[in-house]
């Protein structure tokens, strides 16, 4: 069963935005079985970073939000870590859906009252 999922990418803050939009391109197609229609993108552009991350002081914000199974996390967590490109990754389940709460049945003496 699919789950929402939310990762935020930093990148190198010395790629041009062309490339940050095909590394987006090619990571939203390991998610999506459907070609990435499914993923949305906020690039959130060039930072400063808290603190140095390989002697690099700025990075290229990206947040991706998504459905897919976890199964597919695994591939795609091993593709950023291979890209040198990426400095940072975090993926979350999505805070931002909600889930269903769960549903009980009524007491007897709850019925009575209604």
């Amino acid at each position: 069963m699919p789950r929402p999922y939310e990762t935020v990418i930093i990148f190198d803050s010395t790629l041009e935005d062309s490339q940050v939009q095909e590394k987006i391109q090619r990571l939203s197609s390991l998610v999506a079985p459907n070609g990435g229609d499914s993923v949305k993108v906020d690039v959130w552009g060039k930072r400063k970073l808290a603190y140095p991350i390989d002697k690099k002081e700025q990075g290229i914000y990206a947040v991706m939000r998504y459905e897919t199974e976890p199964s597919a996390l695994t591939e795609f967590e091993r593709i950023m870590r291979l890209d040198e490109q990426v400095l940072r990754q975090l993926t979350v389940v999505d805070p931002l859906v909600p889930t269903p709460a769960p549903v009980r049945a009524p007491r007897p003496d709850e019925e009575s009252e209604a």
